[in-house]
């Protein structure tokens, strides 16, 4: 979500073509973001960098049950709001969801990274699947749907040599009520020629197989597409030009204990303070308390289930059918008749906006599975608390500004005043 706001006007295109096309457009629009840049002075001498940003660094993995929420205030007053989990460890896979109401605007997706090595590389092989739906379009309930799935990644260089950060092979967007797809290529740089973060692709009718359109340039810069029909090349987007826009999240002292900013704040400060020691020692210990809490639950017999998502209920007639590569589905009904109803249904899963409170104590639940399938939020039993891993932490040290950045933070931590229909799903949420 690099440019939510490039999504807003997608849903009141009349043209269905130009509609795809630019789903299309903010689908290759998303992939530009690198680290910043670190100057050399500073800079481990492992790291190899261009002129403006930082080689690949070795991420924190998510752990099982960690969440995010966040939100994008747009230019007509509008919201559009994100949830996501970490519903799975072995294998990893995080869950996500976004609405913006007002514009009828969804997004449903899974993150599942596969690793794999190849001698002096190693890949993610992204397996997972989003689908973005215009509820005001299409025949459904569901709306008009686009099904997307993602590059794999490649980091080169990690035994010897450059390390090089690459997007390859393809990806593809279709809209079987369209009847419309595109497939890209991220083109991967090979040994003895070409260039990095190249694209290639086509737009096609796929009832007559006619191509209409040709992508190419390179997703780090500029994007062209050619008009198959009158042989006419524009601009699609030009990443060198583009900022992203970054989400907004509750003060830190609002947040639960497993939410991302909250839980790997430590790990940051340490990064921050290039103090790779500390740093080591905190993420460890974020490790060994996932191993810890699971051990526990394999002693109780527990088995973990998400705390904001479901199974995906797919097959024929199911009422998720079609869906069945998300594994994983927003735990509740955003089905209100008006975006005010469907606001409040989302501020109903889980805090988002400065302000909200939850009486969620345990993020990892013990909660039976055939339960927890089949209720939502504002209908599930509460909970039972289970014996804790470890004794609790200590209050995080307040967090400068340095700390957040590039994550949504507020300066200031002082909540603001709910709407009256806000404050009504806040109660709903306890």
């Amino acid at each position: 979500m690099a440019h939510p706001e490039m999504l807003l006007p997608i849903p009141e295109l009349e043209d269905p073509v130009q509609r795809f096309v630019s789903v299309v457009k903010f689908y290759l629009s998303g992939w530009h973001i690198k680290p910043p840049y670190v100057p050399s002075s500073v800079r481990p001498q492992s790291w190899n960098t261009d002129q403006k940003h930082s080689g690949v660094k070795k991420p924190l993995n998510p752990i099982l049950g960690e969440t995010f929420t966040g939100y994008w205030d747009f230019p007509d007053g509008t919201k559009g709001y994100y949830i996501s989990e970490q519903t799975s460890h072995h294998p990893p896979k995080s869950s996500y969801f976004y609405m913006a109401p007002e514009h009828h605007i969804r997004i449903d997706g899974t993150l599942k990274p596969r690793s794999k090595f190849l001698g002096n590389s190693a890949a993610s092989m992204m397996e997972g699947i989003a689908f973005l739906s215009f509820l005001n379009h299409g025949k459904g309930p569901k709306g008009e749907r686009y099904i997307i799935s993602q590059p794999n990644m490649y980091a080169r260089g990690i035994l010897f040599g450059k390390m090089k950060y690459e997007l390859g092979d393809h990806s593809f967007v279709r809209c079987p009520e369209l009847g419309l797809s595109a497939d890209v290529e991220f083109k991967t740089k090979g040994y003895f020629g070409g260039t990095y973060n190249a694209i290639g692709g086509t737009i096609k009718n796929e009832k007559t197989g006619d191509v209409l359109y040709e992508l190419s340039g390179m997703w780090s810069g500029e994007m062209f597409i050619k008009d198959m029909k009158t042989g006419k090349k524009e601009l699609l987007f030009d990443a060198t030009r583009a900022k992203h826009t970054i989400p907004s999240v509750r003060p830190l002292e609002e947040q639960d204990d497993r939410e991302s900013q909250k839980l790997w704040l430590k790990t940051a400060q340490a990064v921050k303070k290039r103090n790779h020691e500390v740093a080591t020692d905190e993420k460890t210990s974020i490790e060994d308390m996932q191993r810890d809490e699971a051990a526990k639950r394999a002693e109780d017999g527990v088995e973990w289930v998400p705390r904001l998502f479901r199974p995906v209920r797919g097959g024929p007639g199911g009422e998720d059918e079609g869906e069945e590569d998300l594994d994983w589905i927003l735990n509740a009904n955003i089905d209100g008749s008006t975006p005010e109803e469907q606001v409040k249904q989302i501020l109903a899963v889980t805090p988002i906006l400065p302000g909200q409170q939850s009486n969620e104590k345990n993020p990892i639940p013990k909660r039976n599975p055939s339960v927890a399938s089949t209720t939502s939020p504002s209908t599930a039993a509460p909970a039972a608390a289970p014996a804790p891993a470890s004794a609790p932490a200590p209050a995080p040290a307040p967090a400068a500004k340095s700390d957040l950045v590039h994550s949504g933070q507020k300066d200031s931590a002082a909540p603001i005043a709910l709407p009256a229909d806000l404050k009504a799903a806040q109660t709903e949420n306890g």
